[in-house]
């Protein structure tokens, strides 16, 4: 399996992916909202998308689908329940579906609420696995639930899905806030070690060769996979003074998200 992360360089600090299979140069394009950059990418490389996936409904991550697909006869895929929020959905996937790349690749699908209620993640059958995690798991943060989520929702796809994958898992998010992240990290944390180191690798980094974290690193400097620590959760209750003297994890989930929104 071949990645090519792609940075559009826009405004809402988006990333693209291919996809591709090294034996037949098949590519699946995941929300190719750049579909300039998407396709040129492709060229260069000698792939042919066959495949375009939206991991939710989202504009900045469904926009560029029609431009792919007009110029490359590519089928589009999105959540089962999302054919009438994204246009020309030719398959519908569900939790544990397979989507195939060429000869060599698999993607397992996970169905994964919180940001949208119809979101999925994708992860590889690979010694080395990577999720594709769209808009639900950021480098060192989580995403928002303010256009069709559910906090409760994302608290248990974090807490029962993406915490249980293995710690070398890659993670490649749809966005790039690795550094605001890692400062609301530090907000809640100030004394967390291992944000402290990274942060300064990351200020004014260029994102096109941004660091690719693995979920065991995730688990080290972000907040939304650190419930339990207590110096998290004293800090926490200096903004909620009414949380309770041991808070369950979903409680401190949906105190950080509330922050994370005004912060």
């Amino acid at each position: 399996m071949i990645v090519e992360r792609i940075w559009t360089g826009n405004a809402y600090r988006n990333f693209n992916y291919l996809v591709a299979c090294p034996e037949t140069g098949e590519a699946l394009a995941i929300d190719p909202l750049d579909h300039e950059k998407t396709l040129a990418t492709a060229k260069v490389r000698g792939w042919q998308i066959t495949q375009v996936l939206n991991t939710h409904e989202h504009h900045d991550h469904t926009g560029g689908n029609a431009q792919v697909i007009a110029a490359t006869g590519a089928k589009l895929i999105a959540h089962y329940k999302a054919g009438g929020k994204i246009a020309g959905v030719d398959r519908g996937v569900q939790a544990g579906d397979i989507i195939k790349v060429g000869k060599s690749v698999e993607l397992e699908c996970l169905d994964t609420p919180g940001h949208t209620m119809c979101h999925i993640c994708l992860r590889s059958h690979t010694d080395q696995p990577a999720l594709f995690s769209g808009d639900t798991l950021f480098n060192a943060g989580a995403g928002n639930v303010h256009n069709g989520g559910d906090v409760n929702a994302m608290y248990a796809t974090f807490a029962e899905q993406l915490a249980r994958l293995p710690d070398n898992t890659l993670v490649y998010p749809g966005h790039d806030y690795i550094e605001n992240n890692l400062k609301f990290t530090l907000d809640r944390e100030p004394g967390n070690t291992a944000a402290q180191a990274l942060l300064p690798s990351v200020t004014g980094h260029d994102p096109a060769t941004s660091i690719v974290t693995t979920l065991g690193q995730e688990k080290e400097f972000n907040a939304f996979m650190r419930l339990s620590n207590p110096a998290l959760i004293t800090q926490l209750r200096e903004r909620f003074p009414d949380l309770p003297a041991q808070p369950d994890a979903k409680t401190v989930f949906t105190k950080l998200r509330e922050l994370r929104n005004s912060w």
